[in-house]
Order: structure tokens, then sequence, then C-alpha cells
């Protein structure tokens, strides 16, 4: 059975997102707006999971529902499962799935999407948390920008202690710092 990572940056004060939900923090530091091996991101994930803020968020910054075609750029191939209480709209030709509910609920389906392989967790802290509540989170990989916002979405709102994390890599890539702990299952 594949892992399932949340892979995310952040600034240095611990938030994913500023007050309006933007990423532009991000896109403003040197190398930001870019994918990077250096970061390791999952791009081998068989599977995408993300929530309604954070699809929200891809859909109007890349224009995907007036250019479809940009889809494949932000997504590969890949199944991405939406938490979501609405109906959301979806690119034409994109494999999104809206699930609601506990995650526990529809972790059965996620992995069975995944067949076998890694499960990315894109966003936002919350939905993680609720993987991190089900015992269903084995890697957390943050690369910290040179950033502090005043505000917005953490990290991943919950209190995790010590003996819950192992860390497994720590080294600067260009201007961040890459942090990569593995979540020690619960007893």
């Amino acid at each position: 059975m594949g892992q399932i990572i949340y892979d995310s940056a952040v600034t240095i004060n611990g938030w994913i997102a500023d007050s309006e939900n933007s990423l532009q923090w991000l896109f403003e530091v040197a190398g930001g707006s870019e994918p990077s091996d250096d970061f390791g991101l999952p791009e081998d994930a068989a599977v995408i999971v993300e929530g309604s803020t954070t699809y929200e968020w891809v859909l109007a910054q890349e224009n995907l529902l007036e250019h479809p075609e940009r889809w494949r750029d932000a997504y590969g191939d890949k199944i991405v499962f939406v938490f979501t209480t609405r109906q959301l709209p979806v690119p034409e030709g994109a494999e999104v799935r809206m699930v609601s509910g506990p995650v526990q609920d529809a972790l059965p389906s996620i992995r069975s999407a995944a067949r076998g392989g890694d499960i990315w967790l894109m966003g936002g802290g919350e939905l993680v948390g609720q993987f991190y509540d089900a015992d269903a989170l084995d890697v957390i990989a943050l690369s910290a920008a040179p950033v502090f916002l005043d505000g917005g979405a953490p990290v991943l709102p919950r209190r995790i202690e010590s003996d819950r994390l192992r860390l497994v890599e720590a080294r600067a890539v260009g201007q961040f710092a890459r942090l990569v702990y593995q979540v020690i299952p619960r007893q």
C-alpha cells in the first residue's frame, strides 16, 4: 500500500495561504513559482486529495474552467478527490471526484483509486488534520519559505507532539528549508 503524503510550501511562521486564501506570497519567492525535483514533490503520486478551498483557488488561479487544457499542467492524469459539501464545477476532461463526510469513510475509495500508489494531500491543513485524526497520514513534507504572514490558513491545525514525528530529512533548497517527517502511527 502506498503512503499518504502531505507535501506543502509553508511560511516560516506556519501559514500555507494568506488571509484571502492566496498563495501569491509563495510565487514571489525565488523558485516558488515552479515545481522543483529538489523538493521531492510526490509527482509519482497516483491520487491527489484536496479541500474545496484549495481546489477552487487552483481553478481560478489557472483559469481551468475556461482553459481545461491546462488541467494536465496542474494535475497530470491523476485522479483528484475534492472534499466538499457542495457540487463544484469540473474542467472538461478532468477526473475529479467530489466526496463529503468523514475522511475515514472516504479512505477505501481513495486507496482503491490509488491502486497501491502514493496519495498526495495538497491541502488544506484542516483536511490534512482529519487524515491525521484517522491515523492515515504517513509523511509530512514542508518547504519553508522565507516569508512571514500575519494570518491565514495554518499548515496543520492540530497539536502533534514530537513522539509522533521522526525527522528523515532537513536541507536547504534555494531559498527554502526542506523538512520531511515520518508520522509515527498510534500504538
